[in-house]
């Protein structure tokens, strides 16, 4: 079971399973077009994911999903781990 913790959004999942389901890097418009949510939206919860360090920038625009973001998605952290990066997220 995955993690609940206060800053992530519905859309951040959505965001990590898009980039894991298909092994690809990705750019916000990108994802966005496949998961029904603006690339304005999408930049900023990105960047938010990359600050947790579950997202990866790998270029000026586009990102994965790194081994810490794995391992939330298959439910092998916890919210104590994941709570402590809510204080860099603002």
């Amino acid at each position: 079971m995955r993690p609940r913790v206060d800053w992530m959004t519905q859309a951040d999942e959505r965001v990590l399973e898009f980039l894991h389901d298909k092994e690809i890097v990705a750019s916000p418009s990108v994802i966005a077009a496949n998961i029904d949510y603006t690339q304005e939206y999408l930049s900023r919860r990105c960047r938010k994911l990359t600050d947790a360090g579950l997202l990866q920038r790998v270029d000026a625009s586009n990102y994965r999903v790194t081994d810490l973001g794995e391992r939330f998605l298959a439910g092998d952290l916890t919210a104590e781990e994941l709570e402590h990066t809510e204080d860099h997220l603002e």
